[in-house]
């Protein structure tokens, strides 16, 4: 335990560690990933895609151990006990800092498949990263706009058939898929503007959401619906690898997906799309009320340590 060293020290040591976890993992994820390419064989590829799998646990790992050596955080975590890495997961979160996906990471890591994002086809070509990304199997969207499908009309239906395509992979291969519904982090300002109903939250963005249950309705059955919350305030990142975060309470509702949801043509179907706009604003109303609990409760909380500590 480091946690006697100066704020600014811990957080430029945890920067150092995690870019050198990822030197000693990176080369080995590249050499699975052009074997995984060069041999296209299914079972080459399925070994691949195990090992790839590994190194991501591992790196995730790794950060999780430094992040214990560095610093003394109270982990809060409800609602993660019957969570299994043989199931298929839709997680989404409420959106504060980039502090959200660190915490996450530490909490489900050995608990659920490894966190995936959907990605834009266009950075597949991101040096480096793209070929990560690829080899790890996250899926690239390929979504045409409104006005491009207003003009070929044939392209109509094509986003959703080639993402279920790509997703093919995860129908004997369990995976989680993340995706933050509020589609950016939370401050006042953006809640102003967008005049949100919600006292904690963004309003919800649910195209992405329906996109994905829409491409992978028939493997995805359960969203984990986590609440994230820093009761001392100190939620950026900085303030997370300083070691100033001193609790994160994450709170975990395991909900069914509605089945009249999976697979759904959620662009092409406007009694569908009205029908999950309304259901995705009810699970948002809900997940604003849970956040308010918990703000009262640690709010509490906090008072009382601090009248002990005072003491």
């Amino acid at each position: 335990m480091l946690n006697f060293l100066p704020a600014p020290l811990k957080g430029t040591l945890a920067a150092l560690l995690v870019l050198l976890n990822t030197l000693i993992l990176f080369p080995v994820l590249m050499l699975f990933a052009l074997l995984k390419l060069a041999i296209p064989a299914t079972p080459v590829r399925r070994m691949c895609t195990l090992t790839l799998n590994t190194v991501a646990f591992l790196w995730i790992g790794g950060n999780n151990r430094f992040l214990d050596l560095l610093h003394r955080i109270e982990w809060d975590v409800r609602g993660a006990d019957n969570l299994s890495r043989e199931h298929w997961y839709f997680v989404t979160c409420n959106h504060q800092s980039w502090t959200d996906i660190p915490a996450i990471q530490y909490v489900l890591n050995s608990r659920i498949p490894l966190l995936k994002f959907f990605l834009k086809k266009e950075l597949i070509w991101v040096p480096l990263l793209g070929v990560a990304w690829w080899a790890l199997d996250f899926p690239f969207m390929h979504r045409h706009t409104k006005e491009q499908i207003a003009k070929r009309p044939e392209l109509k239906g094509k986003d959703v058939a080639a993402t279920q395509a790509a997703c093919e992979k995860f129908r004997y291969t369990p995976v989680t898929i993340f995706n933050f519904m509020e589609g950016t982090r939370l401050t006042p300002a953006k809640h102003v503007a967008q005049k949100s109903p919600y006292k904690h939250l963004l309003k919800p963005r649910a195209g992405g959401t329906a996109f994905v249950l829409g491409a992978m309705g028939d493997m995805l059955h359960t969203m984990l619906d986590v609440n994230i919350v820093y009761p001392n305030g100190k939620a950026g990142i900085w303030d997370f690898i300083c070691g100033r975060t001193n609790r994160i309470v994450i709170d975990i509702q395991v909900r069914e997906i509605p089945e009249r949801f999976l697979g759904m043509d959620y662009e092409g179907n406007r009694e569908t799309r009205v029908d999950f706009q309304r259901w995705v604003s009810q699970v948002w109303a809900e997940k604003d009320r849970r956040i308010e609990a918990l703000k009262v409760e640690t709010s509490g909380q906090s008072q009382t340590v601090g009248r002990i500590s005072e003491a």
